[in-house]
């Protein structure tokens, strides 16, 4: 038996302890770690049949995401007895120990006796697109055990687009006074999400102009496909049954698994470098690879 198989049941049951330990098997970077990861999804496989989303949210530092995020994932919940709602954050890292800041923990405030809420921080480690190296895996382990995962990207800008990578639906959360039409018309983020949320809405006039703005700018930038537009408050709790509601209705889609081509790709430049790019598509390319390799373990071990 391997050191993963205990941990399996109690993490189908949500113990905290067991979900953070196998976590650390999916944030191994190491190549010996791929056969462990392989032995999780195939267990949880055989075990559950849950399938949860992906929802992704970015925006700037102080845009009120990990503060909204605590109060969607307390309401999705509450809708629904058997729902399990977890949270990966992605913090900026420490310059010194390089260890995540975890700066979004004091603002997700879970209880801890609450199996059904899951916390988790990494750190970007320097990693560029608003995500830590190891997201991609760790939303696979976390989408077999809970229904609604949400990813929040690292707050440095409006560069975060690798998001959509990994999510489902992505939401872009942009504060009171971020700017007008013009402005929002400028930044490149404003194509990418499936839905915005103008965040503080209880500061009145100042929301309700960047609410406005937001939607003229959509409006102009993208004709004939407005995407979802909210307005809400994490302290009064206006907007929020509404934008839960969506999404936990968000399509799934292919699921997270079937992203492994394009992050498989990327360990390929990672540990290999030009030439091993160069080999992949010589080989057919990284769909072609993983889907003959029996998915992204089978194909890191073929690959070597």
């Amino acid at each position: 038996m391997t050191t993963e198989e205990p941990l399996i049941p109690s993490a189908l049951a949500l113990h905290k302890r067991a979900v953070g330990h196998l976590v650390t098997v999916f944030e191994d970077p190491r190549a010996a770690a791929g056969p462990r990861r392989a032995r999780v999804l195939a267990a949880l496989d055989r075990t559950s049949a849950r399938r949860g989303r992906v929802i992704g949210v970015t925006g700037a530092p102080g845009a009120g995401k990990s503060t909204l995020l605590g109060e969607l994932a307390t309401r999705l919940i509450a809708a629904a007895p058997g729902r399990a709602v977890a949270v990966l954050a992605v913090d900026p890292s420490s310059p010194v120990s390089g260890g995540a800041l975890l700066g979004d923990r004091t603002r997700v405030r879970f209880p801890p006796d609450e199996r059904r809420l899951f916390f988790r921080s990494q750190a970007s480690a320097g990693e560029l697109g608003g995500l830590a190296r190891a997201t991609f895996q760790v939303c696979r382990l976390l989408t077999r055990l809970f229904d609604v995962v949400f990813v929040e990207t690292v707050g440095v800008g409006q560069s975060e687009i690798e998001i959509v990578r990994v999510a489902d639906r992505t939401y872009l959360i942009v504060p009171p006074l971020a700017g007008d039409h013009v402005q929002f018309m400028k930044a490149g983020i404003m194509e990418v999400p499936d839905g915005f949320i103008v965040s503080k809405a209880d500061v009145g006039d100042a929301a309700d102009a960047t609410f406005h703005a937001l939607r003229a700018s959509l409006r102009l930038s993208r004709p004939g496909h407005e995407p979802a537009l909210h307005r809400v408050s994490a302290r009064t709790g206006d907007g929020l049954d509404a934008l839960a509601a969506e999404i936990a209705t968000a399509p799934i889609g292919g699921g997270v698994d079937a992203r492994a081509p394009y992050f498989f790709e990327k360990w390929v430049a990672a540990e290999h470098g030009r030439r091993g790019l160069e080999r992949l598509a010589a080989a057919g390319g990284a769909a072609d690879f993983v889907d003959a390799s029996g998915g992204f373990e089978g194909a890191q071990a073929a690959f070597g």
